[in-house]
């Protein structure tokens, strides 16, 4: 069976200019439709038309044929059936099966995609196989200059019927029914492409969109949270799983962390039994980007994942194993002295919550009046019970207090119970931690991200350690305008150090201020980013 591929590309663009060639991750647009037509197990014979020679160029470079087109078939006006037909002179249709139309504003589509649209026409006996996109809406038309909808309003758009638009993808066409006007056989069956194999580059956002599709690999995270562990990491990787231009997958231990520590995302998480069931799966599916968010890695761990994966790129977060060399690049934005030559350290690379973003720092008021306390989602240490004892004593009811817990945290029930002092909020699961923040003039927190956030809005803050390696945090330290206490500091410590903030004057907490927001927290997702995408 012969196949002929024809692939439409002429230069100048009224809305894009120099559309077909200009540069997508490293790349002309045009080369990645000739790409696709050349890894087919399909096709046999690749022509492109067009009337730029540097089009020709780029053809020839790739290996195949390029026609250039008369002067008379390249106005908006022409139909591409007489672009295509135009082939035949040269390449006469009669001597294949099928010809299939791939338009070069349709790079993001996938080979895989185009092989089993030829396997439907080929086994189905089409005549014709049409690429598509269903976009169902309430579309208008005009009748006698007024506007009418096309179907009844009465359902929601998600119950819509489906509405078929052609794309650029590919038209397959038995060689009989190719003909100057038209390129449609009999029997015609409509091919459903995915939303980011769909776009036709049109505009300019849909140059962006397709530039975002083709840099952005295929990625997979590996993370786990617990009451041990705290739910941060989880926030983070979704967060960063929002970055890419496609749902990546998520992979969590099932005998570490439970589905519902995730949420309500619509992220594909999938559950896997251990290192081992991990390492198995990855075998079966390889990614371009692993991405491990679990702190320590051992040594055996990264070698069977290089040995899994031996053309993937490893990130780490927060590595501090015998693993943590093996990995492409680690992220750590709670150390600021690591100097390994892997590592990107500081507070430069602190992922904040997007929610994050829109909130500007505090202003400082001349006295006082609201305290924000919280200790991450588990709180192992039960910080947040000794200091809901101590601020219950009738000498801080003057001051109103914000306490969050989160959903890792145990006896939750008897903490709510504080409530029922008129100066105390404790707030369980709350979705918008930046306007509860923002209402506050002091903190009180552990030495984690909540210390970022804090940091982000400015609101001077006193920091105590969960554990050993929350100690080595160095960024909330005095430096960046902290106070910090160490790990289980007495209560009586910690009261003296609140009675303190509660009593610093404006000028003070102004200096703290002034050097949280010296510290460079808004941009660190956009840095990493840029470095996973440049690995």
């Amino acid at each position: 069976m012969r196949i002929l591929a024809v692939i439409p590309a002429c230069e100048g663009s009224e809305r894009v200019p120099n559309k077909n060639i200009r540069v997508i991750n490293g790349k002309p647009l045009v080369y990645y439709v000739i790409n696709n037509a050349r890894r087919s197990r399909y096709i046999t014979d690749i022509i492109v038309a067009t009337n730029s020679l540097e089009i020709a160029t780029i053809a020839k470079k790739m290996g195949v044929k390029a026609k250039l087109r008369n002067a008379a078939l390249c106005g908006q006006e022409v139909l591409l059936d007489a672009v295509v037909y135009d082939v035949s002179d040269e390449t006469p249709f009669d001597e294949y099966d099928y010809v299939v139309t791939m338009q070069s504003i349709s790079p993001t589509l996938e080979v895989d995609t185009l092989d089993m649209a030829f396997r439907v026409c080929i086994e189905g006996q089409y005549d014709t196989v049409v690429s598509v996109a269903n976009r169902p809406r309430y579309y208008w038309t005009m009748q006698d200059g007024k506007p009418v909808p096309s179907i009844q309003r009465d359902l929601s758009r998600h119950f819509l019927p489906p509405f078929y638009v052609e794309t650029g993808g590919f038209l397959i066409t038995r060689s009989c029914f190719m003909r100057p006007t038209s390129r449609l056989g009999e029997k015609i069956k409509l091919f459903e492409l995915s939303g980011k194999e769909a776009i036709d580059v049109d505009t300019w956002g849909d140059l962006k969109q397709v530039e975002n599709i083709l840099k952005h690999k295929n990625a997979a995270f590996y993370v786990n949270g617990n009451n041990k562990l705290g739910l941060g990491h989880i926030y983070r990787v979704i967060e960063l799983a929002d970055e890419f231009f496609f749902k990546p997958d998520i992979y969590f231990d099932i005998n570490q962390t439970d589905i519902s520590a995730f949420g309500k995302t619509t992220h594909n998480l999938i559950p896997v039994d251990g290192e081992a069931g991990l390492i198995h799966a990855l075998r079966e599916k390889q990614y371009d980007r692993l991405i491990n968010d679990v702190l320590s890695t051992s040594k055996e761990f990264m070698l069977s994942l290089r040995d899994a994966l031996p053309n993937t790129r490893i990130v780490n977060f927060e590595d501090e194993g015998a693993g943590a060399q093996f990995a492409d690049v680690v992220f750590n934005a709670l150390y600021e002295d690591d100097e390994s030559a892997n590592v990107c350290a500081g507070a430069q690379y602190f992922i904040a919550s997007r929610l994050f973003l829109i909130y500007d720092p505090i202003v400082i008021q001349e006295q006082v009046k609201n305290i924000f306390i919280s200790f991450g989602g588990a709180d192992p240490q039960n910080y947040t019970d000794r200091l809901l004892k101590i601020i219950s004593d009738e000498k801080f009811s003057p001051y109103q207090f914000y306490v969050v817990i989160g959903r890792a945290k145990n006896n939750i029930d008897k903490l709510l119970a504080y409530n029922s002092f008129p100066n105390i909020q404790v707030l369980y699961n709350i979705d918008n931690m930046p306007e509860i923040m923002s209402k506050c003039d002091i903190a009180v927190t552990s030495r984690g991200r909540t210390g970022y956030e804090l940091a982000m809005l400015g609101i001077p803050s006193i920091s105590i350690a969960q554990n050993e390696r929350e100690s080595f945090h160095t960024f909330i330290r005095e430096k960046n305008g902290f106070e910090y206490l160490g790990i289980n500091p007495s209560d009586d410590q910690i009261e003296k150090s609140l009675e303190k903030y509660l009593q610093f004057d404006v000028d003070k907490r102004k200096n703290l201020q002034k050097k949280m927001l010296a510290c460079e927290l808004r941009d660190g997702r956009k840095r990493v980013m840029n470095l996973i995408d440049n690995l």
